[in-house]
């Protein structure tokens, strides 16, 4: 598979659109998954954001026993320092690099791009942007850590250290532990990047309310 043929599901919106929200799955998922939150977030009608849910490659998973699965990156352990494996970041964040290049060449400016993305697709959205060399709309990172765990990533680019980043993150979450996510916010927090925590009663998933929050997060950031 070539860098810039990650197969996916694309929202468009009925004017042309201006802006795109990029939105990367979980260990497990496909695009599919977080198509259906386009109607949920109650843009407004007129709104010109195009929505694109891209699938990760089928790999095999180590924490799952090997099985072959739609994930950006093998888990190899639960352990925050030895969670995520770094060659597979490392190659889908090129694949996600490509995918914002795709939306810039067709006229949407860095600026007007957010990157968002749920669990492991978070992992992988916080961790592209942190070095993305241009400067994004924002940065939406749901119950997700740092790939490198209570550390920066190396390489980090000053272009986003002032980019909204929202992060969302179950108080109850049994599969990504609320303290990975409040150490990523810290480290962020603690290194000068604008970074916003939410926490909400809830497990592993997405809630109503939690919706409405991120809608309002997204319009500041694409609507004018």
């Amino acid at each position: 598979m070539s860098v810039s043929s990650l197969e996916r599901i694309a929202v468009e919106p009925k004017t042309a659109a201006t802006s795109c929200v990029i939105w990367l799955h979980g260990l497990g998922d496909s695009g599919e998954g977080f198509a259906p939150i386009v109607p949920a977030l109650n843009l407004p009608s007129n709104h010109s954001i195009r929505f694109i849910f891209p699938h990760a490659p089928e790999q095999a998973v180590t924490i799952n026993q090997g099985y072959v699965m739609r994930s950006w990156y093998d888990i190899k352990s639960m352990d925050l320092h030895q969670r995520a494996d770094m060659t597979g970041v490392l190659e889908s964040e090129v694949k996600v690099k490509a995918l914002i290049q795709e939306q810039i060449d067709s006229g949407i400016s860095a600026s007007n791009i957010v990157l968002a993305g749920f669990s492991q697709g978070g992992v992988l959205s916080l961790f592209t942007a942190l070095r993305y060399p241009e400067k994004l709309a924002g940065i939406l990172a749901l119950s997700c850590y740092l790939p490198t765990a209570d550390t920066l990533p190396d390489n980090c680019h000053q272009a986003n250290k002032q980019t909204s980043i929202l992060q969302h993150h179950g108080e109850q979450d049994g599969v990504v532990p609320f303290a990975a996510g409040k150490i990523a916010h810290q480290l962020l927090v603690d290194n000068g990047y604008n970074s916003s925590w939410q926490s909400y009663m809830m497990e592993h998933n997405v809630l109503p309310e939690q919706i409405t929050d991120i809608s309002t997060w997204l319009q500041a950031r694409l609507i004018s």
